[in-house]
């Protein structure tokens, strides 16, 4: 089956089918950088990172770019109140965003690609909107997207007149038509000097819309396959995206893909309705797998409703895993790279449902069957369909970004040899926990099975699942932080 995805412009599911054969260029918006991460910024990563995965499982070579909003009103005006220049301040929420994303799982993008790095190709834009008669010079510092002129605007969302149109300089007293939006706009009265540039048109900085045309452009080309991001952007943001490029005489996006939001009681989690969860906050309340796994399993165009509830079904799912696959590790022994990464590693039903507009309800449904059909495997002796099973599962985990013998969750699972990798705390942890393991084999060998409970008991309630096998303890972070 080809893959086949939902396209928000024509709001039908297309195949995939690639400009350039073989290849996949992908340009998701990413974060403006005005404050710290959420979840539910996060849940776009994720959901692109799946597809990321999916497409590079089927072959692709896919270039991901992902931008960073590093100047903006926000932004601006954040850093003004917190008596920080604008750039510092956009710089600490940008490491911020990356750290979430590296905590989560999230792939690194081919190229993340800054706004303030691409004055020179957004004024390459304008001046090619300009000469195309789309656009036009206001005040000094002022360009503006004339939207009349071009015939199209409003393909993608089918939204234009009496829309709260489009931008927070619709009364504009140099606007030929309210409904025009800004390419570039002049400095405000009281914003640093620093946070505008000179250009043919007056000293001013990016309009939000003209950035990530322009570097799609730098990056992708006229023409590419996917646009991606949160739902909300689709307009006004994607819609002017998607004029002002065509306006200019290039094909943009072939196909528009948005998720959709994370919900908390029912309400669109956000900064402005006081409900937002800090990805460092969740991360105190879940361990990072169980976070991942929570907002990768709800398909990308759903919502995922966040909670408690949420979160402890998943920490119960990954402990399922998790168990399945060190158990079956020690006792089978660990499936290699080339295993995992041959053709039939996948079962069909699998492949069907991915392939099926990243059906990944179904596909996990599959995996439950694989992890049941495996653990009994496992338990009746029979090896070698036990490990078939772990290469299966971790080979469907894997595309799902939840694999727990590979980065980065292998860092939390350890044998009895000792710790699988993870850096100064997770050895430090790893000394630790083997230190009251040996103290338990111990108490095992004294046949003191009160002692041998009470070390095991520590450990659980400390977070730490303990598994006996026949090579000894391991040991792994439970699901809970």
């Amino acid at each position: 089956m080809t893959l086949h995805l939902h396209d928000s412009a024509s709001r039908r599911e297309i195949p995939l089918d690639p400009v350039t054969p073989g290849k996949v260029g992908i340009y998701l918006c990413g974060a403006t950088v005005q404050g710290a991460p959420h979840v539910g910024h996060l849940r776009s990563g994720i959901a692109f990172d799946v597809l990321v995965r999916w497409l590079r499982r089927s072959g692709l070579d896919v270039t991901l770019v992902r931008n960073v909003t590093d100047i903006d009103d926000k932004i601006l005006t954040r850093s003004a109140e917190a008596g920080a220049p604008w750039w510092a301040w956009a710089y600490r929420y940008e490491r911020e965003f990356t750290a979430a994303y590296a905590a989560l799982g999230v792939l690194p993008p081919t190229y993340e690609p800054r706004a303030t790095g691409h004055v020179t190709e957004m004024v390459a834009l304008m001046r090619r909107l300009e000469e195309r008669g789309h656009a036009y010079a206001g005040d000094p510092g002022n360009v503006y997207f004339s939207v009349r002129s071009f015939e199209d605007y409003g393909a993608l969302t089918n939204q234009r007149a009496g829309s709260s149109a489009v931008d927070e300089t619709d009364l504009a007293p140099d606007k030929r038509d309210p409904l025009d939006f800004a390419l570039w706009k002049a400095p405000r009265p009281g914003e640093p000097a620093s946070a505008a540039w000179d250009t043919p048109y007056g000293r001013g900085r990016p309009g939000w819309h003209l950035e990530c045309s322009a570097m799609a452009h730098r990056y992708l080309g006229e023409d590419f396959d996917i646009h991606g991001g949160g739902i909300d952007l689709r307009f006004p943001h994607h819609e002017n995206e998607q004029a002002q490029s065509r306006a200019a005489g290039y094909g943009f996006a072939r196909i528009w893909m948005h998720n959709a939001w994370v919900v908390v009681a029912g309400e669109k989690m956000g900064k402005s309705l006081g409900n937002a969860l800090t990805v460092d906050a969740v991360l105190g309340r879940a361990a990072a797998p169980v976070v991942r796994l929570a907002l990768a399993s709800v398909h990308y165009r759903g919502a995922v409703e966040f909670s408690d509830v949420s979160l402890a079904e998943a920490a119960t799912q990954w402990e399922r895993i998790t168990s399945f696959v060190l158990r079956s590790a020690d006792a089978t022994g660990e499936a290699t790279d080339d295993e995992l990464a041959a053709p039939d590693a996948l079962p069909a039903a699998f492949t069907a449902a991915m392939d099926d507009d990243l059906g990944v309800s179904a596909a996990m449904a599959v995996v439950h069957a694989e992890l049941r059909a495996a653990n009994t495997a496992l338990a009746e002796g029979r090896s070698a369909d036990a490990h078939t099973g772990q290469v299966r599962v971790r080979a469907m985990l894997d595309v799902l970004g939840l694999d727990p013998l590979a980065e980065p969750w292998r860092a939390g699972t350890t044998g009895a040899g000792g710790a699988a990798g993870g850096g100064a705390a997770h050895d430090a942890l790893a000394a630790l926990v083997e230190g009251a393991l040996e103290d338990r084999a111990q108490a095992r060998a004294d046949k003191d099975w009160a002692r041998a409970d009470a070390v095991r008991d520590r450990l659980t309630s400390a977070g730490i699942s303990v598994e006996d096998g026949a090579g000894g303890a391991r040991w792994h972070l439970a699901g809970g932080a």
